[in-house]
């Protein structure tokens, strides 16, 4: 059986695991077997490596610090009980981004039903591609008053990039915030290549319009 305390994720543990090194060898077949077998240490190694990876996700898809921890521990409990059908076909770290995700869409599906409304924080760094966000979000050193109007841009940007489908708003976080590749994205989303980069095309084209009624 696995430790409770490989579910016990507070602000220190990921802390530790956002500046966690490559410490364990989490992607050789040996150290899976463990994790199949019931190893709570190679386990816990997989919360203490990937936490802080997965908490960073699910805070820029629900935009809620105290949500996003929450999705941390959901993700892990899910991925305890499906660790038996991991099958090697992603990395770890891809498969274990696809639970997130899909833990995520539970989530914000039971919201939406509820009429909360959320926004997505967008507070640290753009991926390295083209991006609608780098023209919206440029900032040169403002002063107060740029500065309030960045921050009214940028809100207005989270509202409208949480309102898009999911379909248009997981590409694009995980693209051109996570700066994920299009093979891992394709895996974590279960995407062919032809369909990954025509939702994004079309969910920057929507973000665009949406963004241009204001």
């Amino acid at each position: 059986m696995f430790s409770s305390k490989s579910f016990a994720i507070g602000e220190k543990e990921l802390d530790a695991a956002a500046s966690a090194g490559q410490g364990f060898a989490l992607s050789d077949a040996s150290y899976v077997e463990r994790l199949k077998s019931g190893d709570a240490d190679a386990f816990d190694k997989l919360v203490i490596r990937y936490s802080g990876d997965i908490y960073a996700l699910l805070y820029r898809l629900t935009g809620d610090a105290e949500e996003a921890a929450d999705l941390v521990q959901d993700t892990f409990l899910r991925a305890l009980k499906a660790i038996g059908g991991f099958r090697g076909d992603s990395d770890l770290k891809t498969w274990l981004y696809r639970i997130a995700i899909n833990e995520s869409r539970n989530r914000f599906r039971w919201w939406k039903r509820r009429r909360r409304e959320k926004t997505v924080s967008l507070d640290e760094s753009l991926g390295n591609t083209e991006s609608v966000y780098e023209d919206i979000l440029k900032d040169g050193g403002a002063n107060p008053e740029e500065e309030a109007l960045r921050r009214e841009r940028e809100l207005l940007l989270q509202r409208t990039l949480n309102d898009l489908p999911d379909i248009y708003r997981e590409p694009i976080v995980l693209f051109d915030i996570e700066g994920l590749s299009y093979d891992e994205i394709c895996k974590a989303l279960e995407l062919n290549p032809g369909t990954l980069k025509s939702r994004l095309a079309r969910g920057r084209q929507e973000l665009k319009k949406r963004l241009a009624e204001y």
